[in-house]
């Protein structure tokens, strides 16, 4: 296993425009060399703006763009910014960024660069950074997939910050932007650009059978509305929770959640549409993976609110309650009632799901909390977040 050693901070400081222009023809030419000798990341490398922030370690993406720091990219030679930039297109394509998912981002990030740095190593691209993440054993033990070697790797020291060996490329990925449905979106575009960038290559004789079947394989996932659900509890529960390694039954799962640590957490609403619209199994679907969140969360309250074009019943029930869903009503379709109830019955939830066929003309008022509506017909809402089931 590769060392552990202590993050080293780095001061802000003002660049000169000669100071600039120089790593930005530093850049410039790694991404020209991608482009000539490996066109797939070249392709992608292009449409990554650049910045320069020297309060980060090393460099790090969003999916959006690129942060170096600029003591660091002036320290490496031209082949090691080669292997740098294409090191931080890679955590996007492989989409490091949204599937996060609560997990230790340390030791995602590890993994993931883990797995990048042994591709880029024997696809030859650039010159692998000393000092950097390269675990052929881990690699192989985790059968090359991110997912598996995070779950191998030993949990960091409890209210400390590590990375591995001092200046390697680590901690390089921020939280990415927007909400979830913006940020599936997100993957879709990305999806986009390497289909574009793997047939380029392909046409230039230049994309190698190993990256080919593995674009393959990112083109071909599906990111489950289940996943999405995830993110919108992340997301709205975000500054609520800390991190605990999550609970072994739902990593086999495939499901990563912030442990309930500190501050619990506060009411959730899920209301199921009645209206005869939705099939019973299409509530079962829904209602278990609320379970799910219901146990691992462990709010306060979760409340199951059941309505056709009124509420005809509310179940509570506690973070140590076992969850039931059972269909109610029969009726039209109408979502005002729901927030009326709410606000009748003095509950201030963290956020509510509604599961719907979203074929109704009767939203109401935006409510003060966030909304998903997990629908199994439309995709239009007046407001909040969709994800089709």
């Amino acid at each position: 296993m590769t060392s552990i050693a202590p993050i080293v901070d780095f001061h802000s400081r003002t660049l000169s425009p000669a100071e600039k222009q120089v790593l930005m023809d530093k850049i410039s030419k790694a991404k020209t060399s991608l482009i000539l000798d490996h066109p797939f990341f070249g392709a992608i490398a292009l449409n990554m703006p650049t910045l320069f922030d020297s309060t980060i370690l090393t460099a790090c993406t969003n999916g959006k763009r690129i942060k170096y720091n600029p003591d660091f990219l002036g320290s490496l030679r031209d082949a090691q910014v080669t292997f740098l930039v294409a090191h931080e297109c890679f955590h996007p394509m492989l989409e490091h960024i949204w599937r996060l998912m609560g997990r230790d981002p340390q030791l995602w990030n590890i993994a993931g660069d883990i797995v990048i740095n042994q591709i880029l190593t024997t696809e030859g691209i650039g010159e692998f950074i000393e000092g950097g993440l390269l675990d052929a054993d881990l690699y192989n033990a985790g059968d090359g997939n991110t997912d598996s070697i995070y779950n191998l790797l030993p949990p960091q020291p409890k209210g400390s910050t590590w990375r591995f060996t001092q200046g390697g490329i680590g901690d390089d990925m921020e939280e990415p932007e927007g909400s979830p449905a913006e940020q599936a979106q997100e993957q879709a575009e990305w999806r986009i650009k390497i289909a574009q960038a793997a047939q380029a290559a392909k046409m230039c004789g230049k994309l190698s059978g190993n990256m080919e079947r593995l674009v393959g394989s990112i083109l071909n996932a599906k990111v489950p509305w289940e996943t999405l659900l995830f993110r919108f509890f992340e997301k709205a529960t975000s500054g609520m929770r800390t991190f605990a390694r999550p609970n072994r039954r739902f990593i086999q799962q495939g499901i990563y959640l912030p442990t309930a640590t500190g501050v619990q957490l506060g009411d959730i609403v899920f209301a199921v549409d009645c209206s005869g619209s939705i099939t019973d199994d299409e509530i079962d679907q829904a209602a278990a993976e609320v379970m799910k969140v219901h146990e691992e969360l462990r709010p306060k309250n979760l409340h199951v609110v059941y309505f056709d074009s009124k509420v005809s019943h509310m179940d509570t029930f506690g973070p140590d309650d076992d969850v039931t869903v059972t269909s109610h009503g029969g009726g039209g379709t109408a979502f005002s009632p729901i927030w009326d109830y709410i606000y009748d019955n003095d509950i201030d939830p963290v956020a509510c799901v509604v599961i719907t066929d979203l074929v109704c003309y009767d939203f109401g008022n935006e409510p003060d909390y966030p909304v998903l509506w997990v629908s199994t017909h439309s995709d239009k809402a007046d407001f909040g977040e969709v994800v089709m089931m």
